[in-house]
């Protein structure tokens, strides 16, 4: 959502989003922002165990902070929640293998999307057979390592993908695959990441018969074995309608394929892209009222359709790891910028941005933030957190209130940032990207250490 529509100008002040109002109490946590163990302690901000400022000051800012326990508490709660289905955890949200491990260790299955992904799963030790293996372009090498490795299931997503498969298991091998197909479902979040309408790259299209024919190709293919159709209709999905409507559709082709081509599809996938809270406004739900929800739209629509209830599967990755991890920074500069009509806008910065946290820019994805390193009796003002990239887009939190005295080497917290910012971070600007530090009981680790300048220059070749 954007907030500039929510700005009044005033001499003096700038009010932010009616949603946003300066806190009560500056040294309370908002608790489902935060992960489980996290909380202040004289305005120090403590995780796992941890003080914040003393845990940076031996890997230095920016740093992602990992809370393990908390990172475990939610793989099983989704484990448990989902009993009878197979949870996946999509390891695209942040995947190392410390990480790879914990999701092995707590009963979970592990979706990957790219030969990357594979080997760090790989060298964790994970089962290959607990392993689903994602993307819309997988090369003939990709599917050729996977079946060799004894991949659990490939998500197909192209005719092009099944011909390379048949030229693999042409030669004896065996693949077993699920089908992704396009549901048509507008879901409500942003363009980017919403997956199931029909015009983007991902899955064959029911509508167009593009999915009912991929199944024909596949259970005429040697070697293939089809375990059944796929659905993923986007990230950051806070109901279940959006599921539902796929649901019906998805199981309305299983039914033609049982009557027209007298094939059983044993498997079902809904799919990921439970929300999380990256502020107040966000109200995500927890694991049990999702599997609730989503196994009464699946047997509901079986019994209507007169076809058995396939096993099911969902892909959290967000919902487990996003919550678990935020990211400290130090504040470097503050400057306070006069506005139209007297208003001042404070822009505090600090020493990441957008190499660390993507997000803001390409999704206008929206964060929280609080000080970190001491307490304060300042008045609160609003500020706009940005980095230190050569980019007027480089914001980190957009509109958030800070003590106001905010000054140079302070820290700065965001939670939320456990997805889809470590995983795709940059060398922008030729910065290094920041460390992962898992930390638990009182005790830190580094499990992605820092990039050094050596990292940097070691792909460069030089003038040669």
């Amino acid at each position: 959502m954007s907030h500039e529509a929510g700005w009044a100008h005033a001499p003096g002040a700038l009010r932010g989003p009616a949603w946003l109002t300066p806190p009560a109490d500056p040294d309370a946590l908002v608790p489902h922002l935060w992960s489980q163990t996290a909380h202040k302690v004289d305005g120090e901000l403590h995780v796992g165990g941890l003080a914040v400022p003393e845990l940076v000051a031996n890997v230095n800012t920016p740093a992602y902070v990992l809370d393990e326990a908390d990172f475990r508490s939610r793989a099983r709660a989704f484990r448990d929640a989902f009993s009878a289905y197979d949870v996946f955890y999509a390891g695209k949200a942040f995947l190392c293998t410390a990480v790879a491990a914990w999701v092995a260790e707590e009963g979970l299955s592990l979706d990957v999307c790219s030969n990357g992904e594979l080997t760090v799963a790989l060298r964790a030790g994970f089962d290959p057979a607990r392993i689903g293996y994602h993307g819309n372009n997988k090369s003939l090498m990709e599917l050729r390592r996977a079946v060799d490795a004894g991949v659990g299931r490939i998500v197909v997503d192209s005719f092009d993908e099944i011909e390379r498969l048949v030229s693999i298991t042409s030669d004896g091998l065996t693949a077993k695959v699920m089908v992704r197909v396009t549901a048509g479902v507008e879901a409500h979040t942003h363009e980017y990441i919403a997956t199931a309408h029909e015009d983007q790259k991902f899955g064959f299209s029911i509508s167009s018969g593009d999915a009912f024919e991929a199944v024909r190709r596949i259970e005429e293919a040697p070697g293939i074995e089809l375990l059944g159709l796929h659905s993923h209709i986007g990230s950051q999905i806070f109901d279940s309608s959006g599921f539902e409507v796929a649901a019906r559709r998805v199981l309305a082709l299983q039914a033609r394929i049982s009557a027209e081509l007298g094939v059983t599809l044993p498997e079902m996938d809904l799919g990921g892209g439970f929300g999380i809270a990256y502020t107040t406004q966000d109200d995500p739900a927890d694991p049990a009222q999702l599997a609730t929800e989503m196994s009464k739209i699946v047997e509901h629509e079986c019994r209507a359709l007169g076809i058995p209830e396939p096993r099911l599967s969902i892909e959290p990755g967000r919902a487990i790891v996003g919550p678990a991890m935020c990211t400290v920074y130090t504040v470097g500069t503050v400057k306070r910028v006069q506005l139209d009509g007297g208003a001042v806008r404070t822009y505090v910065s600090v020493d990441g941005g957008m190499s660390d946290n993507i997000r803001t820019a390409l999704y206008d994805a929206d964060y929280s933030c609080t000080v970190a390193s001491r307490s304060s009796d300042a008045a609160p003002v609003l500020a706009r957190v940005v980095g230190k990239h050569c980019e007027a887009g480089d914001i980190v939190v957009k509109d958030e209130f800070l003590p106001g005295d905010v000054r140079p080497g302070d820290l700065v917290a965001v939670p939320g940032t456990g997805a889809y910012c470590r995983s795709m971070a940059s060398n922008y600007n030729h910065a290094l990207r920041p460390p992962v530090v898992a930390v638990r009981d009182g005790v830190a680790r580094v499990v992605v250490r820092r990039e050094t300048e050596d990292d940097l220059l070691a792909t460069d070749m030089g003038d040669q």
